[in-house]
């Protein structure tokens, strides 16, 4: 297997978090009273910049496996050359992670038992963080090390 190139625009958020702190820290160095009160907000923004930054690092795949993914208005398709289909977020009553298929896979179920399974490698997979980080009462740090473990297991992320 290949080893994953480096990648500048999947890092954009950490570097913009480094770039907000370094200016913060410049801010609180140079001010002085009610002033400084920016350069201590400035730290909290690029410290959450970097930790949003690196829970997409965790999460997000490299591309290049099998299929396209689109995200439009909640409606998420997956065009696979083997499967595919469109499932709406809205709709979504269970996410599991399934580690024993290979490449690992998303597997999504909505209302009516519908279902759809997107690998984690599929151009534009990084899409679904977003999406999954807006279903309520789910963890992006459990998707993150779900994604990132790479365990053999199928394993439920949310259900309602």
């Amino acid at each position: 297997m290949a080893r994953p190139r480096f990648e500048p625009k999947r890092w954009a958020e950490v570097f913009a978090g480094l770039i907000v702190i370094a200016a913060a820290g410049w801010w609180l160095n140079n001010s002085f009273g009610l002033s400084r009160i920016a350069g201590w907000l400035g730290l909290g923004l690029g410290a959450a910049l970097i930790w949003v930054g690196i829970q997409r690092l965790r999460f997000g795949s490299h591309g290049g496996g099998l299929g396209v993914v689109q995200l439009d208005e909640r409606r998420l398709t997956y065009f696979g050359p083997l499967t595919g289909g469109t499932i709406d977020l809205d709709d979504l009553v269970r996410l599991e992670y399934d580690g024993t298929a290979r490449p690992p896979h998303w597997v999504m179920t909505a209302r009516g038992a519908q279902m759809l399974a997107v690998p984690i490698d599929a151009e534009g997979a990084d899409l679904l963080f977003d999406a999954f980080t807006a279903l309520p009462g789910i963890s992006s740090t459990r998707l993150a090390q779900a994604s990132a473990a790479r365990n053999r297991d199928r394993t439920t992320l949310w259900h309602i």
